[in-house]
């Protein structure tokens, strides 16, 4: 169906769906605006994601953590031909599939616009070839843009400000 000015906004659950409904549109959207733009702090039950590469392409890695008390929720192994950008996608994915199977629905933070980017097409948009060295990094991208296409499992993600807020909680401190 049509619906002239449609507007279309993901939650974490039904309920937030459902309240954001009988509220109206222009209520929740300002609310939602609000909490998703303060400066003051990050909300604190939340995911925060990162990746690690060293060298471009490189040993890459990425992992989960619980933003409240800084605990690792998940933690890849290391792909060898990787690129940061890669692991930063995969990082989102990883955390959006996790919660679906663990039944959470907590905002993730994400310090890549490119992941953020690739994730919203659910395309892994690396100019990075495949090759014998990386094939296995490959086939971990192929599954994910596949669980993006098979599930309409979502939550907010949100751009972390490291400008205000320091250095994102799951970062590994490689600089």
């Amino acid at each position: 169906m049509n619906y002239k000015g449609a507007c279309y906004k993901g939650f974490p659950d039904r309920i937030s769906a459902e309240k954001a409904f009988r509220e109206g549109y222009e209520r929740y959207s300002n609310r939602a605006l609000s909490l998703a733009d303060n400066t003051e702090a990050p909300v604190l039950q939340s995911i925060a994601v990162d990746a690690a590469c060293s060298g471009n392409p490189g040993n890459m890695e990425y992992r989960g953590v619980y933003v409240e008390d800084n605990r690792v929720l998940f933690k890849s192994r290391v792909y060898e031909g990787g690129t940061n950008n890669i692991g930063e996608f995969l990082a989102i994915v990883h955390c959006l599939a996790w919660q679906q199977k663990n039944n959470f629905h907590y905002p993730i933070y994400s310090d890549s616009i490119n992941g953020q980017r690739w994730v919203s097409l659910g395309l892994c948009k690396t100019k990075l070839l495949e090759t014998e060295h990386n094939k296995d990094l490959f086939e971990v991208i192929r599954r994910a843009e596949k669980w993006l296409r098979n599930n309409d499992f979502r939550v907010p993600i949100y751009k972390w400000k490291t400008e205000l807020w320091g250095e994102i909680p799951a970062d590994f401190g490689r600089k």
